[in-house]
């Protein structure tokens, strides 16, 4: 417990130490004029300019996939579908999630000289397989969220800084009900390169056993969810992302990092 917590201060430090605001212009320049909406798990809070739109798709262990809309329908509001399943791509019968799920984001206040950007939101889709006996996703969905946003300059780097919390409502097998928090950083080089980086506390995902007092063998010890990726903005429409997840193994049935591909194509009216 002590550990995930001193990650969690130790990030929001590093963050705090090195922030300063960066101009409007220079912002809205950055990344093709689309802030980044999620980091890895985690949203920021980005949401897309009126008329945006985006489709992608990720890719994750055996042959899962997940397809995913957006578009914003104002500069503050974006409204998204996705659905997807196991074994897509593969030699057998997909495993296809129960639903399609549904996210909606709104940013309640601009980013101010002084001030972060603030945006609630709820997302019904969790990230990687969906377990039917456990009636969870691999990784639980955020459910309802609020996630500060501040941006800032690191050297020669654009790069912002994300704090926020969350109350899932994937919690009926394993009775964890717990608030959550999670934070994040991401920083764009030249060539187009963006690293990402997060950490999820998963105090919402570490119940060691069931209601029932049964074992919980389908979660998290404690550690939380350390999270990194690379994202590569191959033009201004297409980014392309490697993920690599669960980085302290803190899942109890995993014995290695999660390793995923997402492909989002990005367009306006």
């Amino acid at each position: 417990m002590k550990k995930k917590y001193i990650l969690f201060v130790t990030f929001a430090m590093l963050a705090g130490l090195c922030s300063r605001p960066r101009a409007q212009e220079e912002f809205s320049a950055n990344l093709y004029d689309v802030p980044p909406r999620w980091l890895v798990d985690v949203p920021t809070a980005g949401t897309f300019p009126r008329g945006f739109f985006d489709i992608g798709v990720r890719i994750f262990p055996n042959g899962g996939a997940i397809g995913a809309t957006n578009i914003g329908l104002s500069n503050r509001l974006t409204l998204g579908i996705s659905y997807g399943g196991e074994d897509i791509i593969s030699n057998t019968d997909p495993n296809w999630n129960p639903s399609i799920e549904f996210q909606v984001k709104f940013r309640v206040i601009d980013e101010l000289e002084y001030f972060p950007a603030v945006t609630v939101g709820f997302c019904s889709q969790g990230f990687g397989a969906w377990n039917d006996e456990y009636d969870r996703y691999t990784f639980k969905s955020r459910g309802f969220y609020v996630v500060v946003s501040r941006s800032f300059y690191f050297y020669n780097w654009t790069a912002g800084w994300h704090l926020g919390s969350n109350y899932s409502l994937e919690k009926d097998f394993d009775g964890d009900d717990d608030f959550n928090f999670f934070l994040g950083l991401d920083a764009t080089f030249k060539y187009n390169l963006a690293l990402l980086m997060e950490y999820d506390v998963g105090l919402n995902d570490d119940a060691s056993s069931r209601p029932n007092n049964e074992p919980n063998i389908f979660g998290g010890k404690g550690r939380g969810y350390l999270n990194m990726g690379v994202k590569w903005l191959f033009t201004k429409n297409l980014e392309l992302e490697f993920h690599v997840k669960d980085l302290l193994q803190n899942r109890r049935e995993s014995t290695t990092v999660t390793r995923e591909i997402s492909i989002t194509y990005i367009e306006k009216f």
